[in-house]
């Protein structure tokens, strides 16, 4: 998640100035080249940064307007800046974003979760999971759609695994570490993750009619706890206890899941 914001800005660039993505190259970011650059959050980033890089480069596209009418349609890039450098044009446009310049707009999603839960461990197995999002006119599908995915396995880190545990009497965070705090790792991942992006929707207000995709799918994955609830029921049912509803936290850890199942020791006697 948050990962192909450079791809994206790059491809915005190419498409405003209209010359081919190899020719377009990111510089690290730094309080040179922004001295006032703002945070990349709450999926707003690409949109943020893509308006800043559309403004710019507009701006470039204005002052090089008379030498590309001069030099004719047929005219190469390399032409166009090589006469505007040496007419002393300036090649250099600095923007920004500012509030307004993008409004509010809803993004909608759906998806499927299938799980599959052991009784005995608590641990669980997401077998499939079908998600169908609604990201506008995708500024690059292939990003987005790995948006989706990591921002789904956050959630699933977030509802089924990163439990924080707090010493009472200090306040300390018990959790502090890889051995007692669990972060979704590769086998967390569901085994067959289908991701579609909705088409023919473009967004009106949209930067370039999309969508941001970077977080929504977060939301999505409260799914597998409902997928967790009928699981549990079911082997609730097994266990011959009428059916209640269990309450599921965030995280549903194994140690819940094996306490809310209703199995008695004596269940897993050998005979």
């Amino acid at each position: 998640i948050g990962q192909g914001l450079n791809t994206k800005v790059a491809q915005v660039a190419a498409f405003v100035l209209g010359i081919p993505l190899e020719r377009v190259r990111i510089e690290t970011s730094n309080t040179i080249t922004g001295a006032n650059s703002f945070l990349t959050a709450n999926s707003m980033a690409s949109e943020l940064v893509g308006i800043s890089v559309r403004k710019a480069c507009t701006t470039l596209n204005e002052r090089l307007e008379p030498v590309k009418q001069r030099l004719g349609a047929n005219a190469k890039w390399e032409e166009v800046i090589e006469s505007a450098f040496m007419q002393s044009i300036s090649l250099i446009a600095t923007d920004a974003f500012k509030t307004g310049d993008q409004q509010n707009y809803s993004i909608f999603g759906l998806s499927l979760s299938e799980l599959e839960l052991d009784i005995l461990t608590g641990n669980h197995l997401i077998r499939r999971v079908d998600i169908l999002e609604d990201a506008g006119e995708s500024l690059s599908p292939s990003i987005d759609v790995g948006q989706v995915e990591g921002a789904f396995v956050m959630g699933l880190g977030y509802y089924l695994t990163e439990l924080l545990l707090y010493d009472r009497q200090t306040g300390r965070i018990l959790t502090n570490r890889s051995w007692n705090y669990h972060p979704p790792g590769a086998k967390d991942i569901p085994i067959d993750f289908r991701i579609e992006l909705l088409q023919k929707n473009p967004n009106p207000v949209g930067f370039l009619r999309s969508k941001a995709t970077g977080e929504p799918a977060f939301c999505l994955a409260v799914g597998v706890l409902f997928a967790m609830q009928h699981a549990i029921q079911s082997a609730r049912e097994d266990a011959g206890l009428p059916r209640e509803w269990v309450r599921l936290g965030a995280p549903t850890t194994p140690e819940t899941v094996v306490l809310s199942a209703g199995s008695e020791v004596h269940q897993f006697a050998l005979k």
